[in-house]
């Protein structure tokens, strides 16, 4: 659809009050607005923004919704209508909950406040330059400035470390922009130079926050400021006390929006990308080896920018792909052989080469990877090939790269479609551990029954209560496993950490490891004791080890402590999802009864009767404490 028609569209939706009816739609109609014009996107986010989200509900009640209170110093009402926008664009819905003006102190102070009344997913405490020039009179000096941004640093420390402990939802801090107007005001240079050093000292210490705290995340505003974007708007800030520009607003409502993916557990996990003239330059086919454009010249170093950034991507966790129409031996050839390549075959976890649609392809990649297609983006300089897979997989993530090759890079990272909060040593691991598990699938095809694979496999299964090192990658599990996740209840880091603390809650981890190496912490079992019932508040594992015995596994040891620390029984819920219904019968194929089950949501119990002995392929080690 072109960028005329999408906003067409949009605009004859809202017209006919049809965009809460038609919700789902909108978000395809956002993604073909361009990049390069914002005031499309902030216009599409005003007319959703006078949208009442129960009426999206109503109609989709499956849509992901997030209470988001916005709170700060000066006046925020136009960051409303770009996080609407920006929202709808990854299919999600926007509760706001809009502070008084300079409120933001009470707000996050006293816990009988209207923020926390509102139980927020996210928290928005935005931090502007007059928040430490208010303070400052004149004339003034450096040092000034010094003393002033000091206290509200550890004003805000105070704050944030107030929320932290409250353990509701995830504060979002930024750094302070310096106006132009305030440095230019000094008229020599070494104290410009001295405003600076302070400025950007004290934006160093509110950036630390996030290390600080679990559930407090800092977004830095100097890439949003160095991509052009104004920090404030002279008029706006003496007549209204707006102190951020509607600009640098929407580009923070966008790095917002990426946040919030993650937060519902829709970060994406493969990166597929096209080769011919997307990877390099020219066909591969046509040019040769010696033909295309990798480095060297103008193209040849942009097109190395764009692979240098494709394998950093790959080297935090990012399952890097090839899906190219080629012979795949040349393709294999050229990623080994030449000499000025920056992306080699052992950077990709499966690369797919050959004449069949790109989207066939793309299904069949998530399947050997045992992922959603939901999980991939799609990189291709193809409009006719992006177009395919828009229509026939609107799951995937597609990102168009042109003819010219010193845009990729943007493109490519515009939208943080990878974004997460903190990164584990999961993440680091990760492409060797899928390398891994293309091993055990051809390991799996040289057997006559699965029962002899699994027997050869030689699984072992360490199942053990969590501790603080195992907070963020138990969090992670929880926002990233959409399959094996019985009530797709997403954790942040202070929700795990406060589990593992409270004497009443049992936060058990699963790591699992076989012939072909050690696939690290892949699961996790969240529990709380009412009286003499132990209830799973959920059971997550990661789709690398499905139908191995893990799952049996960690259950039988969760049974056996049950029944040997006086529980009667055992009590599991299963609410359903579009994603998860493969594990919708585990409890009941597990020797648990059903209690009720109205099909959106089904509880089981289990008598500790008779509780099943792990899988006999499965060395299982058991340390509960």
């Amino acid at each position: 659809m072109t960028t005329t028609t999408a906003a067409e569209h949009l605009l004859r939706l809202h017209r006919a009050g049809r965009l809460a009816g038609d919700y789902p739609l909108v978000r395809d109609l956002l993604a073909d607005l361009p990049q390069e014009d914002p005031d499309l996107l902030r216009r599409a986010g005003a007319w959703l923004s006078r949208l009442d989200p129960d009426d999206v509900l109503r109609a989709h009640p499956d849509t992901p919704a997030l209470t988001v209170a916005v709170t700060g110093h000066g006046t925020l009402a136009a960051l409303v209508a770009p996080l609407t926008g920006e929202f709808a664009r990854h299919g999600l819905l926007l509760r706001p909950v809009l502070s008084d003006f300079d409120s933001y102190v009470f707000d996050l102070s006293d816990p009988d406040s209207d923020l926390y009344a509102a139980r927020p997913d996210l928290v928005l405490c935005l931090l502007d330059p007059e928040l430490i020039f208010d303070e400052i009179s004149t004339p003034w000096r450096p040092e000034d400035v010094r003393e002033v941004f000091e206290a509200k640093v550890e004003l805000v420390a105070g704050l944030a470390a107030r929320f932290a402990e409250r353990g509701v939802g995830t504060l979002v801090l930024n750094t302070i922009p310096l106006p132009r107007t305030r440095s230019a005001a000094l008229v020599d240079h070494r104290s410009r130079a001295e405003l600076g050093a302070v400025w950007r000292e004290a934006n160093a210490r509110l950036l630390r926050l996030s290390a600080a705290h679990r559930g407090v995340v800092v977004l830095d505003s100097d890439p949003l400021l160095a991509a052009g974007v104004p920090a404030g708007d002279a008029r706006l800030s003496v007549y209204a006390k707006a102190y951020l520009s509607t600009e640098l607003l929407a580009s923070y409502a966008r790095e917002i929006g990426h946040l919030a993916r993650n937060l519902t557990g829709r970060t994406k996990k493969v990166l597929a990308l096209d080769l011919d003239g997307t990877v390099w330059g020219g066909v591969l086919g046509d040019d040769g080896p010696e033909g295309i454009e990798v480095a060297g010249g103008y193209r040849g170093e942009a097109f190395r920018a764009f692979q240098r950034t494709a394998r950093q991507l790959a080297a935090q966790g990012v399952l890097l792909t090839a899906v190219s129409k080629n012979d795949v031996e040349p393709v294999r050839a050229v990623l080994r052989e030449h000499p000025e390549m920056t992306l080699r075959e052992k950077d990709f976890v499966r690369v797919v080469a050959n004449w069949r649609p790109k989207h066939d392809n793309l299904v069949e990649l998530a399947l050997d990877l045992n992922v959603g297609v939901d999980s991939v983006v799609f990189v291709d300089d193809s409009p006719f090939e992006r177009g395919l897979v828009r229509r026939e997989l609107p799951e995937v993530a597609v990102v168009g790269v042109d003819e010219e090759p010193a845009w990729h890079v943007d493109r490519l990272l515009a939208d943080g479609w990878f974004d997460t909060v903190e990164l584990t040593a999961d993440d680091h691991d990760r492409p060797t551990k899928y390398r891994d598990e293309l091993a055990r699938k051809d390991f799996l095809n040289s057997f006559d029954s699965i029962q002899d694979y699994l027997s050869e496999l030689g699984v072992a299964v360490r199942v053990f209560a969590a501790g603080e090192q195992e907070v963020n990658r138990v969090a992670q599990l929880s926002l990233r496993t959409n399959q094996f996740n019985l009530t797709t209840r997403r954790l942040q880091p202070a929700d795990v950490q406060a589990l593992i603390r409270d004497p009443d809650a049992l936060v058990l981890a699963l790591r699992t490891a076989d012939r072909f190496g050690d696939n690290g912490l892949v699961g996790a079992v969240l529990a709380h004791r009412e009286t003499d019932t132990l209830h799973i508040d959920n059971f997550l594992l990661s789709c690398r080890v499905f139908a191995r015995g893990v799952e049996q596994s960690a259950l039988s040891v969760l049974l056996r402590h049950a029944r040997d620390t006086g529980a009667g029984s055992v009590v599991g819920t299963y609410r359903s999802t579009a994603k998860n219904g493969k594990v919708r019968e585990f409890y009941p194929r597990n020797g648990f009864s059903t209690v009720t089950d109205d099909g959106a949501e089904a509880v089981f119990r289990h008598d500790l009767v008779d509780i099943a002995a792990p899988p006999a392929h499965v060395t299982l080690t058991e340390e509960l404490g």
